[in-house]
């Protein structure tokens, strides 16, 4: 507790006095800025100083006067994307500034816990699959970009976070997080314009660890106060709430992005009947202080785990709300993930496969945000159910050319009255897109459940690749 304390007053006090013209971090060399855009730049030098920033691309001038407390803000007017490298020239109150190496093209904010801020070169004992060849290649992908706020806590909001823009190359990307370097590569590949990302996340983090302290105070069960006065040795930085928003976040905010994306949820396993709406208040938050209430927000499903049971189902209700969560946040999408796992990794919650968790954000992001035909976004999920006594037919949206051919339909269970599930046998209908479930366990079937534990490895898809989303035909709660 003493230690946040501490960085709190530390940044005030060095907020106070400007004798020249300072950036923050997130205004670096090798930065990304969003093509076609008025794009943010701020910094601060001596209160009532003007200051001028001159971009390469353009003969204009754009100037600003700082404000008492030496903050100055301007927009500039960025051009089409572009491998080109620019620059921009900051000058005032008798300093000069120049950012080389600019890009402009298309950027995203990265936010959520561990499964985001997981490194290229993997955590202790926990790889990356196929890490070795995406380093080593790193540096065929020129126009990717990634900035990495690094890890703080504080119960203030913080003018400044470090993290600066590093270039796509093997000597730089073991450190970039691996869902959204693979992100930006695929988007890359996919629209042929340079793509910067911005990792901000926290191992271990709540989704309230990411909003600001008027929110939470909303909320009966947060009371930022008393975590305040509680010792780090008791409560540790990843497990607070509040502080994240006001150190990692609150300080880049309003760079100038085209979306947010979000890879959180595992700390709120337990916590699922509040979650859908306190993920939507802080998209709103967010897309309020960067003045754009549509920015798009694609999410990832929580993997497969043991969760303590890998039998319960704690976590799949996380997952079923983070659904939920999808269908009350405008412009919002989830992707799953349960068929991205290794039988394995049962006891390890860093599943490998981080390529395919960015790919498939890029995809949404492809054929949703910036509508690129023939990409299809939608996955196979449950419609409806009949039942009939000892069996069931389960109709499934977005599967038009069928199922996965000659794949097992493993993964279903069903039960009666008692409320005991039983794994049951299926068969696809292919006439009608629907799959028959059945099991010499139960019969009078009252629920269906596809991949419904902590820990299933979903192996259904449509003929696009894309899993069969979890669900249940229940409301029965553990």
């Amino acid at each position: 507790m003493k230690k946040l304390i501490f960085s709190c007053l530390a940044a005030m006090s060095a907020g106070m006095s400007y004798a020249s013209v300072t950036l923050p971090d997130i205004m670096s060399d090798n930065m990304v800025l969003q093509q076609k855009s008025d794009a943010s730049i701020w910094g601060w030098c001596t209160p009532g100083a003007e200051v001028s920033v001159s971009p390469s691309w353009d003969t204009k001038s754009y100037t600003a006067r700082a404000g008492k407390d030496g903050r100055w803000d301007v927009e500039i007017a960025t051009p089409e994307a572009s491998y080109t490298p620019r620059s921009i020239e900051i000058v005032g109150d008798g300093s000069s500034i120049k950012l080389d190496n600019v890009l402009v093209g298309e950027v995203w904010l990265c936010s959520g816990q561990s499964n985001m801020e997981m490194p290229l070169k993997g955590f202790w004992c926990q790889p990356v699959e196929n890490a070795g060849q995406a380093i080593a290649y790193s540096g065929k992908y020129p126009g990717v970009r990634v900035a990495t706020v690094t890890r703080r806590g504080d119960y203030e909001p913080q003018e400044r976070a470090e993290g600066k823009w590093m270039e796509s190359k093997p000597v730089n990307a073991g450190e970039f997080s691996a869902v959204a370097y693979f992100f930006a590569c695929s988007l890359n590949d996919i629209l042929g314009v340079p793509v910067g990302v911005i990792n901000c996340s926290l191992g271990g983090s709540k989704v309230e660890g990411w909003m600001p302290k008027k929110q939470l105070e909303r909320y009966p069960d947060c009371d930022v106060e008393r975590e305040k006065a509680t010792p780090d040795s008791v409560l540790p930085l990843w497990e607070r709430i509040n502080v994240m928003y006001n150190a990692m976040l609150h300080p880049i905010t309003g760079y100038t992005v085209k979306g947010f994306l979000w890879n959180q949820g595992e700390a709120n396993v337990g916590s699922h009947k509040n979650y859908p709406r306190r993920l939507a208040d802080m998209v709103r938050i967010w897309r309020e202080e960067w003045n754009d209430g549509e920015l798009p927000f694609y999410f990832v499903e929580i993997p497969a785990w043991n969760y303590g049971n890998p039998d319960g189902s704690i976590a799949a209700m996380l997952r079923e709300a983070q659904h939920k969560a999808a269908g009350i946040i405008p412009n919002s999408g989830v992707i799953s993930t349960t068929d991205l796992i290794y039988p394995h990794e049962i006891n390890d919650i860093h599943g490998s496969k981080k390529k395919e968790i960015g790919e498939r954000l890029a995809f949404m992001a492809a054929g949703r945000t910036y509508g690129v035909e023939g990409i299809d976004s939608p996955y196979p999920k449950f419609a409806s159910a009949d039942f009939q006594g000892d069996k069931v037919i389960l109709h499934i949206d977005n599967v038009e050319n069928g199922l996965t051919p000659n794949a097992a339909l493993d993964g279903f269970e069903v039960a009666g009255d008692d409320k005991v599930f039983y794994p049951a046998d299926a068969r696809e209908l292919w006439y009608n897109r629907a799959i028959e479930v059945s099991s010499e366990k139960v019969k009078d079937i009252k629920a269906v459940r596809y991949c419904f534990k902590n820990f299933s490895i979903g192996a259904i898809h449509n003929l696009k690749g894309l899993p069969l989303v979890p669900f249940r035909t229940d409301d029965w709660d553990e």
